[in-house]
């Protein structure tokens, strides 16, 4: 059987979706302006190996059960707006960082960091910023609802599975990568540089961005 239909159909409807603004656009945007490269790209790779888990429970049969389980998929959603009111309250908390000073004074960020008596925060973990990452990927009910309808509608039944596996790799891989990429473009010194001037304005302003997909994503449950 010729796979390469399903597989083009695939490739071309994730595209759209990674692409198209949400929480994890919204996270790796704060990341980057708010930490550096390293936290941004560690959240990206957390956010690709949380599409792992929707590939998983789609190839287990699982994305049936939360189609067909309004109250499973409830749940589902009230845990993903939680999830997101949290990572928007802890945005909104954010104050003026000395290197969005410095970088405001007309010092370049790599000066900004040495300048005063106190260095500039480290931003979070390698880990930490995975996790951050992988979490609100996998609590995102957009995510979720996309492979609970991609799956049925793009995969033939008789697929083997080790070929959906590899339409998950290539999804995953190819999530990581984009976002890795925005990390890229965003974190580039011109760029940062400035956003940095208003830094801690745009942390609060993608905390409300944050607030406003939990509250949406509450209210269309409750609807």
């Amino acid at each position: 059987m010729n796979y390469w239909p399903e597989f083009l159909t695939i490739v071309v409807a994730h595209a759209l979706a990674v692409a198209s603004p949400g929480p994890d656009f919204a996270l790796v945007l704060r990341q980057s302006l708010a930490h550096g490269r390293r936290t941004a790209v560690w959240s990206s790779i957390g956010i690709g190996c949380g599409i792992c888990v929707h590939i998983v429970y789609c190839l287990l049969g699982l994305g049936y059960v939360l189609k067909n389980s309004p109250e499973t998929l409830a749940v589902f959603k009230y845990l993903g707006a939680a999830y997101l009111a949290w990572v928007g309250v802890q945005a909104l908390r954010a104050k003026a960082r000395e290197s969005d000073i410095e970088v405001g004074r007309g010092l370049s960020p790599t000066s900004a960091e040495t300048v005063g008596p106190k260095a500039r925060p480290t931003g979070p973990t390698n880990r930490a910023a995975w996790t951050t990452g992988f979490l609100v990927n996998v609590l995102n009910p957009k995510a979720a609802l996309f492979f609970i309808a991609l799956f049925p509608l793009a995969v033939d039944v008789h697929t083997p599975k080790l070929i959906q596996a590899g339409y998950g790799l290539w999804m995953t891989l190819a999530t990581a990568a984009w976002f890795c990429f925005v990390s890229v473009v965003f974190t580039r010194e011109e760029v940062r540089r400035r956003f940095l001037r208003h830094g801690h304005w745009i942390d609060r302003a993608l905390g409300l961005v944050f607030l406003g997909f939990a509250a949406s994503l509450a209210f269309a449950t409750l609807g």
